[in-house]
């Protein structure tokens, strides 16, 4: 698969929905692929806010120092 490709798919995916699997899947991919959440939103072209807010709804922040959503 060429790299334009993957990109483009990963762009085509949609976040869950669901505030919980969304807390699951966003923090695996801070832990496994991403530095920051600021690197996870540009390189998925995903909303920060969005994010933060339906977490901040299930009582999650980000955490910088631990590069993760907790409560």
């Amino acid at each position: 698969m060429a790299l334009d490709e993957y990109r483009r798919e990963k762009r085509d995916m949609e976040l869950p929905q669901d505030a919980n699997i969304l807390l699951s899947y966003v923090n695996l991919k801070l832990r496994d692929f991403y530095s920051s959440l600021d690197a996870l939103c540009d390189d998925m072209d995903v909303s920060r806010v969005e994010i933060e807010e339906k977490l901040s709804a299930i009582g999650y922040h980000y955490q910088e120092a631990k590069n993760q959503f907790t409560s």
